[in-house]
């Protein structure tokens, strides 16, 4: 799990232009390679559109690819996000959940968006782009204002005018955590809870947190992030063993939208390995 792209882990938390990265699946693929990576996963925010790029992009670099999804989820009131691996795009309660939860991340969206407009030259036009098809969320606005120069990147717009406290800010729909896990078994997958300590959080998820979310088939969690606090991780790490979850790593690589580098964070194949066992999806 070293912070290390010479060796032969997986990066198991990426995202593409089809959400709120900056890079395309053939890129993330290409410099995966690059990067002497076994391999990694797509997970873009409620979406699977990257994922025939990013599988045929992964074949002609020879590595591997793990499919997968980031899903918007809350438990106990409290924002959640779900890392879903191997889950068939034809399920249907899942994707009829997911297509409800981008409509909702649309609308939220404009609605900021106008709210924003009211103090900076922005527009919709500007924050979508010609691909309008994205699931679009608070770091496309991000980019439009760092664009339009009031800001030097997404991390500034963000503690400045897109933070929750913010009157700019609007909440938006979510999945139930525990609803979204058995959504994720059902379509044949396994579900990781993503970054469970992540500075960016007022408090990290907790041991009994966990403990719930294993009673509900949560298979594994993100314990090695750039995000994660190092002071919050250890009772999560003692839960997780005791609960026999699987523990993975990722870079949560946003292109040029986050500083965080890709394979920076990786999983052992071996996890890998259990995880491909478990699923129904092929590589």
């Amino acid at each position: 799990m070293a912070p290390s792209g010479t060796q032969r882990g997986f990066d198991l938390h990426t995202h593409s232009v089809f959400s709120d990265g900056t890079t395309r699946p053939a890129e993330i693929a290409r410099e995966a390679s690059r990067l002497g990576l076994a391999g990694f996963a797509l997970t873009d925010h409620d979406t699977v559109d990257g994922w025939d790029e990013a599988r045929l992009a992964a074949r002609e670099h020879g590595i591997e690819f793990v499919p997968g999804i980031e899903i918007t989820t809350k438990h106990a009131g409290r924002s959640r996000h779900l890392l879903g691996y191997g889950i068939d795009a034809a399920a249907g309660e899942l994707f009829e959940a997911l297509a409800e939860v981008r409509t909702a991340r649309r609308t939220r969206a404009r609605e900021m968006v106008r709210r924003v407009s009211i103090d900076y030259a922005i527009t919709w036009e500007t924050v979508v782009g010609d691909e309008d098809v994205r699931t679009v969320g608070r770091p496309h606005i991000a980019d439009a204002l760092v664009a339009a120069g009031y800001f030097d990147d997404r991390s500034s717009a963000f503690e400045q005018v897109l933070h929750p406290g913010s009157p700019y800010y609007l909440g938006t729909h979510a999945i139930e955590t525990v609803d979204a896990i058995r959504m994720v078994r059902a379509a044949g997958g396994v579900a990781v809870l993503a970054h469970p300590a992540a500075f960016r959080q007022r408090r990290p998820s907790s041991p009994d947190e966990l403990r719930a979310l294993a009673a509900a088939g949560l298979w594994g969690v993100e314990l090695h992030h750039p995000e994660n606090r190092m002071d919050w991780l250890p009772p999560l790490e003692a839960a997780a063993a005791e609960l026999g979850l699987a523990a993975t790593g990722s870079s949560d690589y946003h292109g040029v939208g986050k500083p965080n580098r890709l394979g920076e964070r990786t999983t052992d194949p071996a996890v890998v390995a259990r995880l491909r066992d478990l699923v129904v999806v092929p590589r």
